[in-house]
This record gives structure tokens, C-alpha cells and sequence, in this order.
């Protein structure tokens, strides 16, 4: 196969960052995503429907002209969140609410620290119809980093998919054999997202050989094992995954520091990666279904009615990204040659 045509893809995970980012973020994720769901761990975070409008106006502002790219915005969990700031979220647009565990990622020191408070707030966003969306890991600093996906599962997540069978509930960046086997076994009402990097790449693609700090995102890359499984329920066609990249930039320096921010900027290459992904796992078949359509249908909103056209075609990523502040920042695979190429065409 040489060419491939499928529904325009939407991203149901990725972050734009805010302010001059945008001018990069936006239209990178615009030239091949119709919608895309944007995480609100901002500083200060969104956690109000007053934000949520703001940030998506400055959203709206970046896109290129012409652009018919969608942001859908998601509300900041904290404990401090009230059942009318759903509803009030709910009202001005927004399509989800994200939990965060304190501390499990970037610019989440202000969010969750008592799960089970969140309770009332998760049955009033079963009554909204609006999704929980959950970075699945605990923060406990005692349990290995390894494996807090799998203690949360057990921990909080088995509970509140148990306590509201009606809340639809999207377990993001599943990285281990032990999500996927959650999901699969769960309710209608439980689906994941899945990123590129966790589909292709190991702990050993960060650690082996020196440490890559450019493949280090949260959650980390697991064991080949859970990539495998990952691969596996891919590959099955399962509409209860789907594509959500998690791009997530940051600026180079900061990334190749003492810091390390987590996170890996995939927006350059994601749908080229993904088909480069299904085609080694011989079911290109089955790409349009993971990124097309069970997104959307998951969420309960129309498929994109327009295509786009992917060419069998090597190129290789760009070593560095120049934004527009000036610095620099290195995509996800970056110096790579991927085999597939979106055809570009005028909007």
C-alpha cells in the first residue's frame, strides 16, 4: 500500500501550553486533527468556566487562518471544586474534567490530594453528561514509579468506575498490560487513550545507553511486556481505544536539565507515527477506527465528515523546532525518518 485515505483524525490528549507556545502548538496540531481535547494544567491551571473561555479564545486566535480546527476544553479538578463550577463549565462549553493526582505531572501541584472528596463532583458530572478524563497513577512517594498506574487502578479507579456506572470515564496515556486488561474488562462507559510513544518505545528506549531525556514523559515508558500489550489492543481494532497523543512541549533546555520536564512534543509527526505504527503491526486497516471514529463516538459527538491522505512516502523529522520566542524544542522522533506523510492540501 502507497496510499492511504481516512476520516480527518481528531487528538483526545495533548496540551498546547499557553501564550506564545500557542503560535507553534496550534497549527502543528491543525494540519492534521479536525478537534482535539486540551489538558488545563496551565499556571495558574483552568478551574473555572471564566478561564476555560479565555484560554479557548487564545486557542482560537493561534489557528491558522482558514483553519477549521476545533479545541474542546476540559475543566482542572481540584479540591476546592464545587458542583456549580461544573455545571457552570458544563454551560460555557466544556466537554470533560480532568483528574489529576498531586503531583503526578507538570503543573499539578494544585489538583487532587483527597480523591474521595471528589465524590459528590463526580456524581454531579455524571448528571452534566460530562467525561472524567484521569491521569491514572498515585503519588505516594514509598510506591515505585513503575508501577503507581497499577496502584491506582486498584486503589481509586476500580471504585469510581463502580460508584457511577453512568460516568463515562477515559483512563488517558494507559502505558501497562495491567490498564489495558482495566479497560477491556470494564464497562461500555470506561475507554483509553493511547499515545506514540508508548506504542513505540520501552524503558530501555530512555535508559539504555545513557538517559534520553527527549523520551521521558509521564507516566514513564514501562517494560517491553506492557508496550506489547499496548500493540496488542491496538491491533485488535477494540473501540475502546483510541488516539490521544499526550504532546506535551517543552523547550530544550528545559527538558536537558536537572528538572527534565516530562513530556514529548509529537504534534510535528503524531498521525505519520501512528500509521508507521499500524503498519508494522500489519493492520493499517485498523488506523482510521483508532483515530478517526471510536473517539468520537466514545464521546458522544458527530465523526469528522471530511478525509485526509497519508502517502507512503520517507521523511525525516526536524532535529529542532525554532518557536517563536526563538528557542528551541525537539520533537518527538526527532532526526528520524518515519515512512508515511500526511499529503497537505488547501483547507
Amino acid at each position: 500500500m502507497t496510499q492511504l485515505t481516512i476520516t480527518t483524525p481528531d487528538d483526545w490528549h495533548l496540551h498546547f501550553r499557553d501564550g506564545d507556545m500557542l503560535r507553534e502548538t496550534v497549527p502543528a496540531t491543525a494540519r492534521c486533527f479536525r478537534r482535539a481535547i486540551v489538558m488545563p494544567n496551565l499556571v495558574p491551571p483552568v478551574t473555572n468556566a471564566q478561564m476555560l473561555t479565555e484560554y479557548r479564545q487564545r486557542i482560537i486566535d493561534a489557528r491558522p487562518v482558514g483553519s477549521l480546527f476545533e479545541p474542546l476544553m476540559t475543566l482542572y479538578l481540584t479540591n476546592s471544586t464545587t458542583a456549580a463550577d461544573i455545571r457552570a463549565a458544563k454551560a460555557a462549553g466544556a466537554v470533560a474534567a480532568k483528574l489529576y493526582p498531586a503531583g503526578a505531572t507538570t503543573n499539578s501541584d494544585a489538583a487532587v490530594s483527597a480523591l474521595d472528596a471528589l465524590f459528590p463532583i463526580f456524581a454531579e458530572m455524571a448528571e452534566q453528561s460530562m467525561l472524567l478524563l484521569v491521569h491514572g497513577e498515585v503519588t505516594d512517594k514509598h510506591v515505585d514509579i513503575f508501577d503507581r498506574e497499577k496502584e491506582f487502578i486498584d486503589r481509586h479507579l476500580r471504585r469510581i468506575v463502580e460508584s457511577f456506572p453512568q460516568l463515562k470515564v477515559v483512563f488517558e496515556h494507559i502505558t501497562t498490560a495491567d490498564a489495558a486488561h482495566f479497560v477491556l474488562e470494564a464497562s461500555a462507559q470506561v475507554a483509553a487513550t493511547i499515545t506514540p510513544q508508548h506504542l513505540m518505545l520501552n524503558r530501555n528506549d530512555m535508559l539504555v545507553g545513557g538517559i534520553r531525556p527527549h523520551n521521558y514523559c509521564l507516566p514513564v515508558l514501562k517494560r517491553s511486556t506492557h508496550q506489547q500489550a499496548l500493540r496488542d489492543v491496538v491491533a485488535s481494532g477494540s473501540a475502546k481505544f483510541f488516539l490521544g497523543t499526550d504532546s506535551a512541549p517543552h523547550e530544550k533546555h528545559r527538558k536537558e536539565s536537572a528538572c527534565g520536564c516530562a513530556g514529548c512534543y509529537s504534534a510535528w509527526s503524531a498521525i505519520e507515527l501512528y500509521a508507521q505504527v499500524f503498519e508494522d503491526l500489519g493492520c493499517l486497516d485498523k488506523l482510521e477506527g483508532f483515530a478517526s471514529h471510536y473517539g468520537a463516538d466514545f464521546y458522544g459527538l458527530a465523526r469528522n465528515t471530511d478525509e485526509i491522505t497519508l502517502v507512503r512516502e520517507p521523511w525525516q523529522i526536524p532535529e529542532q523546532i525554532v518557536l517563536p520566542n526563538g528557542n528551541p524544542i525537539v520533537p518527538f522522533h526527532a532526526g528520524q525518518t518515519v515512512n508515511w506523510k500526511l499529503q497537505l492540501t488547501q483547507e
